[in-house]
């Protein structure tokens, strides 16, 4: 069935907007702003179901556990805090589970494995995994040289994922082994964001070499290389459409490009007034949001 989205559907004006990590299956949104608040949005009527405010305002990310019943969100404070949305207090206010500390940087990427576990990325170059229920840390991960600036999983096998750094790498890690286990070269700046491709055989990244390029993970090697029509726009983040034929990738520009898979530039979506700084995918595939500095959220039918 067709969903009431329509290309550039506003669904709130907030503060600043920082990020718009994660959905939950095909309707609702979390996202983080520099007022100190999550927001868990309801996509298909541009209102909001639940507001938690935070302790500290410099949220970098804000993601949903795959069963919807967990939020975690982490940024300059130096650590993950998990709230539990379907057990709340006498305001409304989902309660929160568990705050974890121990960061020696700022907590850039957060994604739950499963309701049990989640994989963080941060400022200190590492890689680490706790459990929900305890916070017990039960990897840490080291190999990059530079800050952890974003981290996608793998669909295809939760145990892998891709992260990217200021050290202009994108790096592939399996649990089940100990470090990275391939490390990919070739941006020449900043590696801002990674996206895993629906296949899991590919990645994309973007970097402040205002490039975009796609990765083989089975080939070790880059594919293709993704540039705008317009030479001076700087990427903040990109995604893959489920179909894993189009390409996304917002810009400082106020508009997310999009190219197909094999290079051409097919347009741009236009609406926001300001640098959009992420993007996210539906799982469903059915939509896109994105978040921006001109203080909304919007949503996009694809």
């Amino acid at each position: 069935d067709l969903l009431p989205l329509q290309w550039g559907q506003q669904v709130g004006v907030v503060f600043i907007m920082s990020c718009c990590d994660a959905w939950h299956l095909v309707r609702h949104l979390v996202t983080g702003s520099l007022d100190g608040k999550l927001i868990v949005w309801d996509c298909w009527t541009g209102n909001k179901i639940q507001v938690i405010p935070l302790r500290s305002a410099w949220v970098m990310t804000a993601v949903f556990s795959p069963s919807g019943s967990f939020v975690a969100c982490g940024g300059m404070d130096n650590m993950l805090t998990m709230y539990n949305v379907n057990n709340r207090d006498s305001n409304g206010i989902p309660k929160m589970v568990r705050e974890i500390t121990g960061y020696e940087g700022f907590l850039s990427s957060a994604r739950f494995l499963d309701d049990e576990s989640v994989v963080t990325g941060s400022g200190d170059m590492k890689i680490m995994q706790f459990k929900v229920e305890t916070g017990q840390k039960l990897l840490d991960l080291q190999g990059h040289n530079g800050d952890v600036a974003a981290l996608s999983l793998n669909p295809k096998d939760q145990n892998m994922f891709v992260t990217g750094s200021v050290d202009r790498t994108a790096r592939v890690w399996d649990l089940r082994k100990p470090g990275c286990v391939q490390t990919f070269w070739g941006h020449e700046a900043d590696v801002n964001s990674v996206s895993v491709h629906p296949s899991g055989l590919t990645f994309v990244t973007c970097s402040e070499d205002k490039s975009v390029r796609l990765w083989d993970i089975r080939g070790d090697q880059e594919i293709c290389q993704y540039k705008p029509p317009t030479p001076n726009s700087s990427f903040t983040s990109v995604g893959v459409s489920l179909s894993g034929r189009l390409l996304l990738a917002s810009s400082d520009d106020s508009s997310i490009h999009m190219w197909d898979v094999t290079g051409t530039h097919i347009g741009n979506l236009t609406g926001h007034e300001n640098r959009i700084t992420q993007i996210a995918v539906a799982p469903a595939g059915f939509a896109l949001a994105s978040c921006s500095w001109d203080n909304t959220v919007r949503v996009w039918g694809l």
